[in-house]
């Protein structure tokens, strides 16, 4: 059974910072694209950023870039959000991903494989 487990979300001050891990198991990812997205209370899931298979290829959504760094570890089948600076406007469920793009790393319907998601609360 494939699994996408995310873990690191909790309650963070503004300015603070949080790790997020995303561990899959089931199958190995290595070749896949990663990506990250979040869905905001009473908003619909937007996408935070992604990671080509070899890591030569990140992308951000631009209200996180300089922010937010997407990395991964293939031989954990890992990857992982670290996420500094943060705001209360980044409070949301962050949901991790896989999967194969053809047309937009930053499309959620391009991705086939999604974890439940994990909470991040962000403090003013």
């Amino acid at each position: 059974q494939v699994q996408l487990v995310e873990s690191g979300g909790g309650l963070v001050q503004a300015g603070g910072s949080l790790r997020l891990s995303c561990a899959a198991s089931g199958r190995t990812f290595r070749t896949y694209v990663r990506a990250w997205f979040r869905q905001a209370p009473g908003k619909e899931r937007e996408f935070v950023g992604a990671i080509t298979w070899s890591g030569g290829s990140t992308y951000y959504a631009d209200s996180v870039k300089g922010r937010f760094t997407i990395a991964r570890d293939n031989s954990k089948n890992t990857v992982y959000l670290q996420m500094n600076s943060l705001k209360p406007e980044d409070t949301a469920v962050y949901y991790c991903t896989a999967g194969l793009p053809k047309a937009s790393v930053t499309s959620e319907s391009e991705y086939d494989f999604w974890g439940q998601g994990t909470q991040v609360t962000v403090s003013s």
